[in-house]
């Protein structure tokens, strides 16, 4: 792969939709690590901030957590990263950043009415990290990537950590010199947006800084609760902008990580056995949403522009027979083709996601049965057309990241069949479904809505 496709694809996985009226901090939960490489998480944090802008007031976000920590790439809380170099002292990264700045038209106080919006924006960059007994050393220089501010910013950070019993302390400081394209961006007036009780006005460069304490609680091997309070202290010039009401801004949040740890392997054997399902589907109606397909209320395609999916998907387990139950977890990659009947352009969707199998049922031992249940989260390489439609009618904004969900029911082929050789081929029903979290979540773009798709599908494992 050439550099370009390189910051391609890491910029294609770090582009987020609009955010809220906030401010940019530098993201605690970007520091939650997994144990070993190629471990994968999930998790949630709720958190309250407090907003910059006059009248926004305080803002609760629900973040979700999508984690993995492999030997080169990584995904923590907002970026995702490359590790170009990796060792006990020294660390580099290339990476991609969302950045948490800006205020959307539907989030706007009424002190930023007749201003252009303010988008998030996705910034790459480089990052080094330098690590001793003594604590962290941390630098990152960040540019914009997708040509919203055309500014850039230089961070300079130091952390400590300390553990004791089954808890981590975590105390750090940042301090960051913003561009003046930057700061003018989010926290300028231009004089088109001027008014009698909101001049024009440009803070221009100036650094701000953000101290923070992060703590983490083992509550088991796998399950740790995570928490953390942080203030960030813009710099003179932005504190005197007209649309600034405050100068510090403190921000909390509480939440949980399930670390799955690394993809289990079986006895005797180099390697766990692959998931390889293939599937095909297409999109319900209006109204036909996740619960009323899971009820059987619903299991029909719209027959008004019926948009299409294929797509295919590579698991490999994680856990068996977990805490000897019949519930085993796998791990999924998948790449989706959206057929959108040429009401838009046909484009891809990347989904990743852990996935949960229940087949404890008593006809087991005749014909195997699993009912599983995926969460994780779905990047589409532009928003498929049954979510820009349903949202357009609505007065709704879209987001290309949304959180992903996939219940499925399926039974062995070979077991149906009575062909001992397919007793490892699965077919089955399943749902394809992209939800916003109802409008709780600035990662998902704060959206209300998402889209279902029905499909059957054929898994092999071996």
């Amino acid at each position: 792969m050439n550099n370009t496709a390189l910051w391609r694809t890491l910029a294609l996985l770090g582009s987020l939709a609009l955010a809220p009226a906030q401010a940019q901090t530098e993201e605690p939960a970007n520091d939650i690590a997994l144990d070993g490489p190629r471990s994968a998480g999930l998790g949630f944090a709720p958190r309250i901030e407090q907003s910059p802008y006059v009248g926004a007031g305080h803002h609760f976000d629900l973040l979700p957590l999508y984690l993995y920590e492999g030997s080169r790439l990584y995904l923590h809380a907002t970026r995702v990263g490359i590790k170009l170099l990796d060792t006990p002292t020294h660390r580099v990264d290339a990476l991609v950043d969302r950045r948490l700045e800006g205020f959307s038209a539907s989030s706007a106080p009424s002190s930023l009415a007749g201003m252009a919006t303010r988008t998030a924006s996705v910034d790459w960059g480089l990052a080094y990290r330098h690590s001793q007994p003594w604590g962290k050393l941390k630098v990152e220089l960040l540019g914009d990537a997708n040509h919203s501010h055309s500014g850039a910013e230089l961070r300079l950070g130091y952390s400590r950590e300390w553990q004791h019993g089954p808890w981590t302390w975590r105390p750090s400081l940042s301090v960051g010199w913003r561009s003046a394209g930057l700061n003018n961006y989010y926290y300028g007036v231009r004089p088109g947006e001027a008014s009698a009780t909101r001049p024009a006005y440009a803070p221009g460069a100036e650094a701000q800084a953000t101290l923070s304490l992060n703590l983490a609680y083992d509550l088991s091997a796998h399950w740790q609760l995570i928490t953390g309070l942080s203030a960030t202290r813009l710099g003179d010039k932005v504190t005197d902008s007209p649309i600034v009401q405050r100068r510090v801004l403190p921000a909390y949040y509480l939440g949980a990580v399930y670390d799955f740890g690394q993809p289990q392997r079986d006895r005797g054997a180099p390697d766990s056995p692959m998931h390889w399902k293939l599937l095909h589907g297409g999109a319900t109606e209006n109204g036909c949403h996740l619960i009323r397909i899971m009820t059987g209320q619903c299991l029909s395609t719209a027959t008004v522009n019926p948009t299409r999916i294929t797509a295919i998907q590579v698991g490999r387990p994680f856990i068996r027979n977990f805490n000897g139950w019949p519930l085993d977890v796998v791990g999924y990659v998948g790449v989706t083709h959206h057929d959108d009947r040429q009401l838009q352009p046909a484009g891809l969707q990347l989904d990743l996601f852990m996935k949960a199998y229940y087949s404890g049922f008593p006809w087991q031992p005749y014909i195997k049965t699993r009912l599983g249940w995926g969460m994780g989260a779905s990047l589409a390489q532009r928003v498929p057309y049954i979510e820009a439609s349903s949202q357009a009618a609505s007065g709704e904004q879209t987001s290309r990241l949304l959180n992903y969900l996939e219940p499925t029911l399926d039974v062995s082929l070979g077991d149906l069949i009575g062909y001992r050789p397919l007793k490892d081929t699965y077919v089955g029903i399943g749902v394809s479904h992209r939800s916003g979290i109802f409008k709780s979540s600035r990662l998902l773009g704060n959206v209300n809505g998402g889209s279902n798709y029905l499909y059957g599908f054929v898994e092999s494992v071996y």
